[in-house]
């Protein structure tokens, strides 16, 4: 693909009381910090990238699911969300066969996922997704693939994290042009991200938190008991750890530009 690059932001959740802004202003602040990680003269934080909000979580405050005319688009983001990607809500129902569309009907527009995004894609391509039995929380390791390690050029990622569901298995083959390939594992998911070459990307974890984003989170979330005392601690712990939020940016642009 060639710039300007046409991100469409899909929300599927609000963030937390919008304190922080939203995922329109997270995704863009985390993909202009990669444009400018990558040091390229075709994208930048000041050129070469296009951003468009699109809310697809039916709610109170949107009460009707606005997805992108592709025509306008060179990609869509899924974004994470609080909500469950298994749930047989009428709003997530619809997002699942979009997303489904978009990457079995079509060639042009890309599609990366984002932790409860990734789940998305994962379902829509026929994999299962489930309730785990542990949380993973806070700055964790992702060991890489093969694969991964090609996209990324590391061994290993060090990435926010903020789930306990999970993509039980590898979905079945995409097609025959390419492989559909892991990107990487951990001890608590063993699907951390998936990649076919010129259609999909997605991560588990969420390179667009930071550390005080987490934190807030963490505290909401152990106030209400979603998140046990035990788990919350550790988390804690780690939630100011160096991680490659910049690095996996990058990554999802290169494979936007990538012929």
């Amino acid at each position: 693909m060639r710039p300007p690059l046409r991100i469409a932001i899909l929300e599927c959740d609000t963030v937390l009381d919008g304190s922080f802004g939203d995922y329109v202003d997270l995704y863009g602040n985390i993909l202009n910090s990669g444009a400018d990680f990558l040091i390229s003269d075709e994208i930048s934080s000041t050129h070469g990238l296009e951003f468009s909000k699109w809310h697809v979580e039916v709610c109170d405050a949107y009460p009707v699911a606005k997805y992108p005319p592709l025509d306008d688009v060179d990609a869509v983001l899924i974004s994470g969300s609080r909500k469950n990607a298994f749930d047989s809500d009428p709003w997530i129902e619809e997002l699942v066969a979009w997303t489904a569309d978009v990457l079995l009907k079509q060639d042009r527009v890309r599609v990366i996922g984002v932790c409860f995004g990734h789940q998305i894609v994962g379902r829509a391509l026929g994999a299962k997704v489930v309730r785990n039995d542990k949380w993973e929380l806070a700055v964790c390791k992702m060991s890489l693939t093969s694969k991964g390690k090609e996209v990324f050029k590391r061994n290993e990622l060090h990435v926010q994290q903020m789930h306990r569901d999970i993509l039980q298995e590898m979905p079945p083959p995409l097609g025959d042009k390419y492989p559909l390939e892991s990107l990487g594992f951990s001890d608590v998911c063993k699907v951390q991200g998936l990649y076919y070459r010129n259609k999909l990307i997605s991560v588990q974890g969420h390179p667009e938190f930071y550390d005080s984003l987490e934190r807030a989170i963490l505290d909401a979330r152990n106030k209400l008991g979603v998140i046990g005392d035990d788990d919350y601690q550790d988390a804690i712990s780690r939630v100011g750890n160096t991680q490659d939020g910049a690095l996996i940016a990058a990554e999802f642009l290169r494979f936007l530009l990538d012929d």
